[in-house]
C-alpha cells in the first residue's frame, strides 16, 4: 500500500497499530517516510487518558509510542491485517511542557535514529497549535 497520502480513516489506522479501542492514541497518518512519521490525534472527553478536561502526561507518552507503532505498522503492512506488536524498552529525557485540552488536535513527529535487530531508537515530539507539548527519546522493541 502507498502511504504517501494522508489517512484519516480511524478503522484503517487501528489496523496499523497493535493497540485497540479504548486505548488508541493516534487517529490520523499525516506523513510517512522511511525514517520519519507524523501522526494526528483529536483529544476527546471520552478518552481514558483524559483527566479534568486535559490529555494526561501518560496520554502524551502513549501517543508518542503509538506514533512509533504506526510507523512500524506502515512499514510491515500486508493484507493479513495484523500489526506487529512492540514494546517500549526505555524512555529517557521526557519533557512535558503543557497538557492539551479536550477538543484540541495533536501532531506528533517521530524520527528513527537507529534500527537493529528489532530494536529502534527514536526521538518524538508532540505539538498542539504550533506549541511543543512533550518530547522524549525512546527505545522500542519488536516482539518476536
Amino acid at each position: 500500500m502507498d502511504f504517501s497520502e494522508k489517512i484519516t480513516d480511524r478503522n484503517f489506522i487501528e489496523k496499523l497499530i497493535p493497540q485497540k479501542f479504548p486505548f488508541v492514541m493516534v487517529d490520523k497518518l499525516l506523513e510517512f517516510g522511511e525514517r520519519e512519521i507524523r501522526s494526528g490525534f483529536s483529544v476527546n472527553s471520552e478518552n481514558i487518558l483524559v483527566e479534568n478536561g486535559f490529555f494526561s502526561e501518560a496520554g502524551l507518552i502513549e501517543n508518542m509510542a503509538q506514533t512509533s507503532a504506526l510507523h512500524t505498522g506502515c512499514k510491515h503492512f500486508d493484507s493479513s491485517g495484523n500489526a506487529p506488536t512492540g514494546y517500549i524498552g526505555s524512555i529517557k529525557k521526557v519533557e512535558i511542557f503543557d497538557l492539551p485540552k479536550v477538543g484540541e488536535e495533536l501532531e506528533t513527529t517521530v524520527i528513527l535514529l537507529h534500527e537493529i535487530m528489532g530494536v529502534t531508537v527514536l526521538t518524538a515530539q508532540v505539538e498542539c497549535n504550533g506549541k511543543i507539548m512533550a518530547q522524549c527519546e525512546m527505545k522500542t522493541v519488536l516482539a518476536v
